[in-house]
């Protein structure tokens, strides 16, 4: 059984993407939990429905069209962390740094508390008009939550089958495999195989085929390097394959990946040489690396190049991301997930890390060099930019932006509803010599008047309608570069702003949060356990170890004691529960409070509460924490942070345990600071609790320290002095006059028109389900596939059933497979005449025989059993029973026997048997071994495998294989033609077969 449901993203303009994957025996399999730059809580109510009953959680890209609900799910859904999550390491690293990007950004991604929500919290609220809304804001999640969430999920390499472990609600998973490929499009981005029984499900929404600079193409035909002509075995022929549609309508750049760089290039020197600011919006942890890596490298050939005079030689580039540094640092960590190009450019740098080390050491000549090839532009690194100056603050933002000047600025986010492209774009809204690039066009369908309002769709609608004309720039190789112009138009923009909360809606607040606290506690409890027990803050992340071994790991000093007073005090300030909803549990979950009642009291209410240290345990014994075992270096960088100097993880908490010299006092006493009055001044941790009308809030007091780079200035800069909230949202709308011209160049690297309707076909999935795409492209593929697969199924009636499903959102579909199977019992003479071949690691067999169905008395022991059997000594009384027919009256279960033809069959089978080929030729592996035997072989054409210029190899779409020689007249190719290279080339393709007689 399966069933598919898209909870987001089938057959509409917004690209998020959440899909459930339902399997037999109440197995649930969630994919994705995206989100848009709406983020509207409404659209995670149908998710939110489903979390108690989920399995697993697989994520497949690091974007907010995947991600963006994850962090909003672990902190507002409590069974939600609970769930067993799979991703790869770029994922969980690039969604770290994206989530805190993004809730730095914009106070919408708190999520505003629905108004049914605290109507029910509330008696005395009434839901008022649409302007009157209060918008409360919920809490958001802090850095350290994100990380601490990101930190639950469990890293997967490619090609690595993985047994999931179930969560504590999900039923068992009965051998359910999971397996990530490479999907392109971002750095590990996942295409998923789900293997449960008979079924076997590809998912694979947002892929790219085609090769890019720094992300190798998908794994359907072997990945970055296969060079394969057909669809890698673990791939092929799924019962099912969920493929994203979009991208169906449009077709590719001609010329490929460098006629793409060169015409953004183009763009860019058209408008720098005008003294224009270029803006590209862009992601800020996936495909921003891409357009980086170009920008760079085109940075250091231009400034290398002596004898030009190009203007992005006076034109200063930038990078404006509030966590960029963190990206970049985990990428340069990251290369061996990237394309080859980019680990080989690495392995031959010659100023690369590894003899920066050794610089000492080195020559003066070789010194010399290095400086010359640093002078010429090279930087250390991939992603160790030289001229890509990476800036993180709003105010730094702000400082470029001030004057004119030529400079082009890769700001996040793509959508411009976040981000520093929004206030880019204020900026250079008003300047005809400013060019903003557009690289991404989802969201946005031509003619569609409910396509999602948002900054980008108005101008990919205005690049489209081109109604104040189009200018026409001239590229260096002559070709004409259009520019549409905007005309002073007005682009309304919608700016939401933070307000702390006060009066009746403070109380509101409090209301809710008592309510919702209650209805937790009590789902918690019903469940033996409590929302916020120190026994159970503890227990999930530490061992039945003793004080000692805590004692000697700095990072988890003084655990129990800060988890303890973060309850107690959480517990001192929040709205009093009653004695009847707490029942035993009031003895510690209150203070003050040392008798309870248990007269008339039954099971777990008479005993006093025990915090029981529970050890997590699977299959093969106690779980073992990677993080307990990492090395100093490793240690240096972790959950995103440099320990070394900033310390985050050691400063995160109130009660924290801190050694002598990390507390301050030590230099205070070296300074006359002696006495217990004046050691309590001393500087507090970096996140202090602040309690505000009972409630509890985290504030940054003391803020980081200050950077002497300007460039690379931290976000918190701005949010030392931020009001303490809880808050509620205000919107105001501000239109700007755009003068702007507008381009649109695509750098989506997804999937299109061409990669779709040709490996569809190749992959010949049973069932096809197409989700990830507007209305349009769904329908003009799901017609495309139906053309060329031509695959019909029929039900039971006779009646035609068509292959290719197309869902909306909730939408839930029948996706099973009917796979029958049959056991057949192999007689011991038919199984002593096989001869079994090997083929690429499985054997091989093909046999003859005559099936019957085995009666009672045919299956009578044979001579040497009933032997063996009076040896054992049976009863007389024992040997007399096998022939009555049991009390029941059933008839026994007859298995069908294969067993060795008859004589009179074997003469007329023989002349109707053909000897088969059992195997694959893949002309590239065929190529390869003749290589090594001293041939030489090289593809022309498609499908044309050249050996020695003399025997051509070709292989049809039906897989026929066709060899072809030529006679010569050269006395000295003669002799090798016939004795060598024909022949061997027959010989080799009969040795990657095997070939089985009929008979």
């Amino acid at each position: 059984m399966f069933n598919f449901t898209p909870l987001l993203g089938a057959q509409s303009a917004s690209p998020a993407s959440q899909s459930l994957l339902e399997l037999d025996g109440g197995i649930k399999v969630l994919v994705d939990v995206g989100w848009d730059e709406h983020f509207d809580i409404a659209e995670l109510k149908e998710l939110e429905k489903h979390v108690s009953s989920l399995s697993v959680i697989l994520l497949t890209h690091a974007t907010p069209s995947h991600i963006g609900a994850f962090a909003h799910c672990c902190k507002h859904f409590p069974s939600f962390t609970q769930i067993p999550i799979y991703a790869t390491s770029p994922v969980i690293s690039l969604g770290r740094t994206l989530l805190q990007d993004l809730y730095s950004s914009t106070p919408l991604a708190s999520t505003i508390i629905p108004q049914s929500s605290l109507q029910d919290a509330s008696v005395s609220y009434s839901i008022p008009g649409e302007d009157d809304s209060p918008n409360i804001l919920q809490q958001p999640p802090t850095n350290e939550e994100i990380a601490s969430y990101f930190a639950l999920i469990h890293p997967l390499k490619y090609s690595q089958p993985h047994q999931p472990i179930p969560s504590p609600f999900s039923p068992p998973l009965n051998d359910l495999t999971i397996t990530a490929y490479n999907a392109g499009h971002t750095l590990g981005g996942t295409i998923w195989r789900v293997q449960h029984g008979m079924e076997s499900i590809v998912y694979a929404v947002d892929w790219n085929q085609a090769r890019d600079n720094v992300f190798a193409g998908a794994a359907w035909l072997g990945g970055s390097g296969g060079g394969g002509a057909e669809v890698i075995e673990e791939l092929r022929k799924p019962t099912a394959l969920i493929c994203s549609s979009r991208g169906a309508e449009k077709n590719s750049i001609a010329g490929g990946r460098k006629k793409r760089d060169d015409l953004l290039l183009e763009m860019i020197r058209t408008a720098v040489a005008k003294g224009g600011t270029v803006l590209i919006p862009t992601d800020s942890s996936a495909r921003v690396l891409e357009l980086a890596y170009i920008l760079e490298h085109a940075w250091q050939k231009e400034i290398a190049d002596i004898t030009s005079d190009s203007p992005l030689k006076r034109t200063k580039l930038y990078l404006a991301s509030r966590n960029v540094g963190a990206t970049m640092r985990y990428a340069r960590s990251m290369l061996e997930w990237m394309d080859e190009s980019v680990v080989r450019e690495f392995e031959g740098e010659p100023t690369n890390t590894v003899n920066q080390k050794h610089k000492r050491s080195q020559s003066k000549q070789t010194s010399n060099q290095d400086a010359g090839a640093q002078k010429a532009g090279k930087s250390t690194a991939p992603f160790d930019f030289k001229y890509l100056k990476l800036v993180q603050n709003r105010k730094r933002v702000e400082k470029i932006t001030s004057s004119k000047a030529a400079r082009v600025i890769l700001a996040s986010d793509t959508s411009m509803e976040w981000g520093f492209s929004r206030n880019v774009l204020q900026r250079i809204a008003a300047d005809t010599d400013n060019l903003i690039v557009l690289t991404e066009d989802y969201g946005f369908v031509i003619g569609d008047d409910n396509s999602p309002n948002s900054i980008r769709a108005t101008l990919l609608q205005w690049y489209h309608e081109r109604r104040d004309g189009v200018a026409m720039e001239m590229a260096q190789d002559g070709q004409l570069l259009a520019q549409v112009h905007t005309g002073g138009r007005d682009l309304e923009m919608r700016d939401a702003e933070r307000v702390v909360l006060e009066g009746k809606d403070l109380i509101l607040y409090q209301q809710y949060l008592a309510s919702r606290r209650q209805s937790q506690n009590l789902a918690q409890m019903s469940n033996g356990t409590t929302l916020e027990a120190s026994a159970d803050a503890v227990d999930e992340t530490s061992s039945t170890s003793s004080s000692s071994s805590e004692e000697s790991d700095p990072e988890r000093q003084g655990k129990a004691l800060n988890t303890t007073a973060k309850t107690a005090r959480l517990t001192r300030n929040r709205t009093e529960l009653g004695k009847e909803v707490l029942g035993i549990n009031v003895l510690i979950r209150q203070p003050r409070v040392y008798d309870y009642d248990v007269r008339g009291k039954k099971g777990r209410e008479q005993m006093f509460p025990f915090a029981n240290k529970r050890r997590r345990a699977d299959d093969f014994g106690d779980v073992i924490r990677p993080e307990d075992y990492l090395r100093a270096e490793e240690r240096d960088e972790i959950d995103g942070h440099d320990t070394r100097d900033a310390d985050f993880r050691k400063q995160g908490s109130f009660g924290q345990k801190r050694k002598w010299q990390d507390s301050g006092l030590a230099a205070e006493v070296g300074r006359g600071a002696i006495g217990p009055n004046k050691r309590r001044q001393q500087n507090k941790a970096v996140n202090e609790d602040i309690i505000i009308n009972g409630i509890n809030y985290s504030v940054d007091v003391n803020g980081p320290p200050a950077s002497d780079d300007d460039e690379s200035m931290g976000e918190f800069e701005n949010e030392a002095n931020a009001a303490i909230g809880p808050f509620k949202i205000r919107f105001e709308t501000t239109t700007i006059q755009t003068s702007l011209r507008i381009a649109f160049i695509d750098f989506a690297g997804l999937h299109d028109q061409r990669s779709l309707s040709n490996l569809i076909p190749l992959i010949s999935p049973k069932k096809l389900i197409l989700v990830g795409g507007n209305a349009s492209e769904t329908a003009h593929l799901a017609e495309d596939c139906k053309q060329k697969v031509k695959a019909e199924i029929s039900d039971d009636t006779g009646k035609i059933i068509n292959f290719v499903f197309t869902p909306t959102v909730g939408q839930t579909i029948d996706a099973s497979v009917d796979t029958n199977a049959w056991t057949v019992k192999l007689s011991e003479a038919l199984v002593r005449r096989l001869h079994w071949q090997n083929v690429r690691g499985l054997g091989v067999v093909t046999l003859m025989g005559h099936l019957a169905v085995a009666h009672p008395e045919d299956t009578q022991p044979d001579a040497s059993s009933r032997k063996k059997m009076k040896l054992l000594g049976p009863e007389p009384d024992e040997t007399k029973a096998l022939n009555i027919p049991s009390a029941s009256g059933k008839a026994p279960e007859m298995t069908p026997t294969l067993d060795v033809l008859p004589a009179n069959l074997i003469a007329a089978t023989r002349s109707v048997a053909q000897p088969l080929h059992v195997g694959d030729l893949r002309l590239a592996d065929l190529r390869k071994v003749l290589q090594s035997n001293g041939h030489t072989a090289e593809f022309r054409g498609e499908g044309t495998l050249l050996i020695d210029g003399l025997v051509a190899v070709r292989k049809s779409g039906t897989g026929k294989i066709e060899v072809e020689g030529c006679g010569v007249n050269l006395p000295d190719l003669r002799t090798r033609t016939f004795e060598g290279s024909f022949y061997t080339v027959k010989r080799r393709i009969y040795d990657g077969l095997a070939v089985i007689a009929g008979g």
